[in-house]
């Protein structure tokens, strides 16, 4: 058995090779233009995480409908979209042989209210747990309305092959669209598209069937999902591993795991605001190992677990059980670049993370510190400087409200 799993490379069964285990997930990088095209700055951020020794670029949310935007500055990849921009981009990420996927999303109704008066959504309810104060309640999508979206994957996707992406990636977790769709709190529908699973998870089927249809099958296309919503009505775990059956049986790529929503933010480390991690999640670093063990029993479908990484022990342990065949890893890339080269020169290294503060507890929450910290380190990174551990978490708030005003701190994505 080599010691350092994670320089292994990998090949999917398209016969496309990764060169390594080591999997950039997707953090929403905010560097769209106005018109929403790539800025240059994400071709520069792609290239400088190439060269660090990724294997694998999954790009922060790239949204297909630009009526339906998360944040104000989201890419979007459309038919209206300048193409060589994108090229440009994936080009960058090719680098050092390194692969890039897009991740495409649509945020169904989890549109702050200064982007969109009326999202849609599988059913007319809001979200709740007083986030029905930054987002306004949706219009339950008609059918005809389904089938435009769907086209909508099928097209960006196509476009993202165009432009020389080496993969797609769909976004089911987080409360996005299709996490809505499949959730039984937010989807109440007596159509073909709620009510039993069956019906919930038609919806990302019919986008997947879309995707390759426009694509092939020598395309990769993969998946992101949450192993659960951790919210009482909402999607569960045995539900997550049914769907993630599905998906398998019907020939998907590439499975990543993680949890929560923005009523739940399990994604940012614990199943609530108050529920402390478990001691086996904290020793083994990963907060959703416990469900890649049981879902590995079910499919052979290569998986990949996001969330908690932080040391090459860690790391080659969760390889070493064939839970899952890579590791996602995302904010220590936006610390420090080089890690993955790091990780594979030096089976042992590691780089815990401290949680920016500004010393003020509320200031921290209503700021969204611990997402925007890391925000300014992508731009930093995205204007040709390096990133700075060290950077002022005060700071950071005080050049945001400078830049964008407290605007910039509604509800955002994680």
């Amino acid at each position: 058995m080599n010691l350092n799993q994670l320089s292994q490379p990998f090949s999917l069964s398209n016969g496309q090779v990764i060169k390594n285990r080591l999997f950039k997930s997707a953090m929403s990088e905010q560097l769209g233009d106005k018109q929403h095209n790539p800025t240059f700055g994400l071709a520069t951020l792609y290239k400088r995480w190439a060269k660090g020794g990724i294997g694998l670029s999954v790009t922060g949310n790239v949204m297909v409908d630009r009526q339906a935007l998360g944040e104000p500055k989201n890419v979007v990849l459309d038919e209206h979209s300048n193409l060589a921009l994108f090229s440009q981009w994936a080009e960058a990420g090719k680098q050092n042989g390194a692969q890039i996927w897009m991740q495409l999303n649509h945020p169904g109704k989890q549109i702050p209210k200064f982007l969109c008066e009326e999202p849609v959504a599988p059913s007319a309810i809001a979200l709740g747990r007083g986030l029905e104060k930054g987002f306004n309640t949706p219009r339950a999508l008609t059918e005809t309305g389904i089938y435009e979206i769907i086209s909508q994957f099928a097209t960006s996707a196509k476009l993202a092959k165009q432009a020389g992406f080496t993969g797609v990636q769909i976004h089911g977790a987080h409360g996005y669209l299709v996490s809505q769709f499949l959730s039984s709190r937010h989807n109440q529908r007596n159509d073909q598209w709620g009510g039993s699973l069956e019906n919930r998870l038609r919806f990302v089927v019919e986008v997947y069937r879309a995707i390759r249809k426009e694509v092939g099958d020598d395309f990769p296309v993969g998946i992101k999902l949450n192993s659960a919503d951790f919210m009482q009505g909402g999607f569960t775990e045995e539900e997550s591993m049914q769907v993630v059956q599905t998906l398998s049986d019907k020939g998907i790529d590439l499975i990543e795991i993680s949890g929560g929503t923005y009523e739940s933010p399990s994604m940012m480390g614990a199943k609530n605001n108050s529920e402390p991690l478990k001691a086996s999640t904290i020793k083994r670093e990963a907060y959703f190992m416990d469900y890649m063990v049981k879902v590995r029993k079910l499919v052979s479908t290569p998986l990949v677990v996001t969330g908690g990484f932080r040391t090459g022990p860690a790391m080659n342990e969760a390889l070493n059980t064939s839970a899952t065949d890579f590791i996602g890893i995302a904010r220590t890339m936006a610390v420090d670049p080089e890690f993955p080269n790091k990780l594979i020169g030096n089976p042992d290294h590691g780089m815990p993370l401290t949680v920016p503060t500004t010393g003020k507890p509320g200031l921290d929450k209503m700021a969204m510190v611990g997402l925007v910290w890391y925000e300014h380190q992508m731009w930093r990174i995205a204007a040709g400087k390096k990133a700075d551990p060290k950077l002022s978490a005060l700071g950071v708030v005080a050049k945001t409200i400078l830049s964008a005003g407290w605007l910039a701190f509604k509800k955002r994505r994680a």
